[in-house]
């Protein structure tokens, strides 16, 4: 997509603090951070939102989980624990439409979020 913020950020074409990239899937610190560690998990490939995740797409999600885990472990967050999350849709807060998941951590969370 031309005119997504995300696809730009995987191409190199904006400048970001990319925490971890391979063929399939970059991870970047979010500008905007919820918590002490606030990181944006992407597939290169462009997908609006989870509502065009297809069966096909099982690989890929397997693989955006597992470089969760490894990103989690680096930053220290995997004893105490983190949040793994995805916004679908504009009433669930979703603002950038490229499938993107939030790992956060450092902080303790409440339940429901706010």
């Amino acid at each position: 997509m031309q005119d997504c913020l995300f696809c730009k950020i995987a191409n190199g074409e904006i400048p970001s603090k990319i925490l971890y990239q391979d063929a399939e899937a970059v991870a970047f610190a979010d500008i905007n951070p919820q918590a002490p560690h606030h990181v944006l998990l992407i597939p290169r490939r462009h997908l609006a939102s989870m509502k065009e995740v297809t069966e096909q797409d099982g690989a890929l999600l397997a693989h955006l989980f597992v470089v969760a885990n490894k990103l989690a472990q680096d930053l220290g967050l995997s004893e105490r624990g983190y949040r793994f999350v995805t916004n679908v849709g504009p009433d669930a807060g979703q603002s950038v439409f490229h499938l993107h998941f939030h790992l956060l951590g450092g902080r303790p969370f409440g339940w429901p979020p706010g």
